[in-house]
């Protein structure tokens, strides 16, 4: 693999135009996890007709069963494309065995502790790298509780981020027969004849997500589960968290509900925090759902301004009363 940076081997894969927006497609191969055979795809957005104008790096993160579409439709649609228009350095990575990334030889047994443990600081790296810059931070569902493992496992820190956005991001949800430990046994038992679960089947999203995952998050919720892996405990790694962080909810996103958001919020000890509920009682036109508070006209209109002004500004309240300020100590 022919190198583009002086970290690891990276190849530029894909250079498309897509209207007035460029696409480069960067596979990343770090050699920083046991399993050698992992590959990162990383997109660039930029404007097509200025190439060398690059504002501030923001890392987008998707959530489970999806892709860099979900940030960035080829008709150039999206957060994503939005946010480069505004000026922002967009950078879209595809986790292992999604989208452009390929499936790494232990694809199976892929876990949130491999993605925030090995690949987020590979990709925090190259962006900084090829930036010259702090990037800010922004996850979605899976991709909130990835960045918030490796803040609170402490393999990102302040020099790799500017701030961090969870969207729809929780690790607090109760699922009561888990706390049972022979139907935790027995469902393990049935999930490890599995090498993926199939977004496609569960009408989930367009891709499949290794059952890694799905045994690592019984492993949370079960009886004596907590956030972390045997070597560290993220949750309580989070109190020690001091970079700026905004977390939003839905008021009608039944996967994430809002209570659930709100305890990993207020775990968090960051001194500069803002928590946002997208609802009708909170000044929105309608209760948001899991995808709709990002993917949605309404999000556009609504939602979007709202992302690009904490990017801007991480300490002026966002929207008044829609915004919950919190300081701690």
């Amino acid at each position: 693999m022919q190198s583009s940076s002086n970290l690891f081997p990276v190849a530029l894969i894909s250079a498309e135009r897509r209207g007035d927006l460029s696409e480069d497609i960067y596979r990343l191969k770090p050699g920083n996890s046991p399993d050698w055979s992992v590959e990162i795809a990383v997109t660039r957005l930029g404007m097509a007709d200025e190439p060398a104008t690059r504002g501030v790096p923001v890392i987008l993160l998707h959530g489970s069963f999806s892709n860099r579409r979900f940030w960035f439709s080829p008709k150039g649609l999206g957060l994503g494309a939005h946010l480069t228009r505004l000026g922002f350095d967009v950078w879209i990575p595809e986790m292992r065995g999604h989208g452009m990334s390929q499936r790494n030889e232990d694809y199976r047994r892929n876990r949130v502790a491999d993605y925030a443990r090995y690949d987020l600081p590979a990709i925090a790296a190259f962006v900084r790298e090829q930036s010259g810059q702090i990037p800010h931070w922004i996850g979605h569902s899976l991709g909130g509780i990835t960045l918030a493992a490796a803040l609170g496992g402490e393999y990102l820190g302040e020099p790799a981020v500017a701030s961090a956005a969870f969207f729809g991001t929780q690790v607090s949800r109760t699922y009561w027969p888990l706390k049972i430990p022979p139907v935790e046994w027995s469902g393990r038992f049935i999930l490890k004849r599995f090498a993926q679960l199939s977004g496609s089947r569960l009408k989930r999203g367009p891709e499949d997500e290794p059952i890694g995952l799905a045994l690592e998050s019984m492993r949370w919720y079960g009886l004596f589960g907590r956030f972390g892996d045997k070597d560290k405990d993220w949750w309580a790694g989070l109190a020690d968290v001091q970079v700026p962080v905004l977390a939003v909810t839905a008021a009608g996103d039944h996967q994430d509900p809002a209570w659930a958001c709100r305890k990993l919020f207020e775990q968090i000890g960051s001194e500069h925090k803002q928590f946002i509920n997208l609802g009708r009682e909170q000044g929105f036109s309608e209760n948001f759902g899991h995808v709709e508070m990002l993917v949605s006209k309404a999000a556009q209109a609504e939602v979007w301004p709202l992302v690009a002004r904490w990017l801007a500004d991480q300490y002026t309240p966002l929207v008044g009363e829609k915004v919950d300020m919190a300081a701690a100590g």
